[in-house]
């Protein structure tokens, strides 16, 4: 049990990257075959999940979930907070950061906008990736095959009448989010609740996860949703910055 915990807590506080077998093995006693046996049972209870190539060790959603640790700064969102921070002020909308898993979105920060509307965002959920504009940023960032295997697993769920629920349109959908560069949920999630997302990048090239502004539906005219669009998009083009993305 102490040897589990230990685990855990070495890979909490392993960098977004994740942390690799070889890489925890110099940090706790023990051979690499006990310490690989421990990480698959962390692993089937949802404490540690993996990214390739690597394999790479990160913290899973019962970790994240567990004493509420989205809220206590995932390695991402302590570089993106003050990025974060900028965009609420800019756009006045509560501004989330999802990380990448496996093409859903996992929303592990949130920045609450000013004044009295709260959105209830619990963090550390999978959430469906073809109804919130960060979902659809990172899918959009997906090859095609890639993309539908992901929709095939979590299927089109209808939440409201504006959901997505054939291939057919979620697809137009992604191509319009591949040549703006933000993503659009216009009720697609909730009723009466309008949200933009971007995808960020991390060191590889590889898409990391997105930024999404929400804010209650208004009556925004076209201009005004691109120009807050646009700003979505060069936040997460900083954050991609931060984290060493290669230029696109």
């Amino acid at each position: 049990m102490a040897r589990a915990l230990t685990l855990v807590e070495i890979i909490a506080h392993s960098s977004n990257q994740g942390i690799t077998l070889t890489e925890i093995t110099k940090k706790i006693e023990g051979s690499k075959s006990t310490i690989y046996a421990l990480l698959r049972t962390l692993i089937e209870f949802g404490y540690v999940r993996t990214i390739d190539p690597g394999p790479r060790y990160l913290p899973g959603i019962a970790l994240m979930r567990l004493g509420d640790l989205a809220e206590m700064h995932h390695p991402i969102g302590q570089i993106a907070n003050p990025i974060m921070q900028s965009l609420c002020k800019e756009t006045g909308f509560t501004i989330r950061l999802a990380i990448n898993d496996r093409g859903r979105p996992i929303f592990v920060e949130r920045i609450d906008a000013p004044g009295v509307v709260r959105f209830y965002t619990p963090l550390g959920n999978i959430e469906l990736p073809h109804v919130s504009s960060a979902g659809k940023a990172i899918l959009a960032q997906l090859k095609s095959e890639d993309a539908m295997r992901v929709i095939r697993g979590s299927g089109l769920t209808a939440r409201t009448k504006k959901t997505h629920t054939t291939l057919k349109s979620l697809n137009l959908d992604l191509e319009l989010t591949r040549k703006r560069g933000y993503a659009i949920d216009d009720e697609e999630d909730v009723e009466g609740v309008f949200c933009l997302g971007s995808a960020f990048f991390d060191h590889t090239g590889q898409c990391a996860g997105a930024l999404s502004a929400t804010a209650l539906k208004t009556n925004l005219s076209n201009k005004e949703i691109d120009r807050l669009g646009s700003l979505v998009r060069e936040h997460a083009n900083r954050l991609s910055r931060e984290l060493g993305a290669p230029l696109r």
